[in-house]
């Protein structure tokens, strides 16, 4: 069974390199990939994601009920990973209002995204491997 995977970012190359990365798990499949917040709302409603991986700043800075709109979807079915440049006080102060599990700097993604979607992955779709 694999971990269904939504993956969100503004940048396209963001989008690829998080595509790549996850590609490198065996146990996750991607069900989408968002480069808007409207379409990251639209796609973790309908595609029901275990996890959303979703750049921070990807909220709208003045839309209101955006972090009621994420939380929305999250509450539903997925948990939310952020990933972000910035770790400082005020991007980990967002990332907790909008309800994400942890925050992840993106300059270490290589080292930190793959044990980390297997931590918040449910415990039956990871495989034990091969029993020694």
């Amino acid at each position: 069974m694999s971990i269904t995977v939504l993956v969100a970012d503004d940048a396209d190359i963001m989008r690829r390199e998080l595509r790549w990365l996850l590609s490198q798990l065996p146990t996750v499949r991607i069900v989408g990939e968002a480069s808007d917040f409207s379409q990251l709302v639209q796609m973790a409603r309908k595609f029901k994601p275990q996890i959303i991986v979703m750049d921070l700043y990807l909220i709208p800075l003045g839309h209101p009920n955006a972090p009621r709109e994420i939380k929305s979807c999250v509450d539903c079915c997925s948990q939310l990973l952020a990933v972000s440049f910035s770790n400082d006080p005020e991007s980990k102060a967002l990332a907790k209002d909008i309800g994400a599990v942890r925050l992840l700097d993106k300059m270490n993604l290589y080292s930190e995204l793959g044990p980390t979607i297997s931590q918040l992955a449910p415990s039956s779709t990871i495989s034990d491997g091969p029993s020694q």
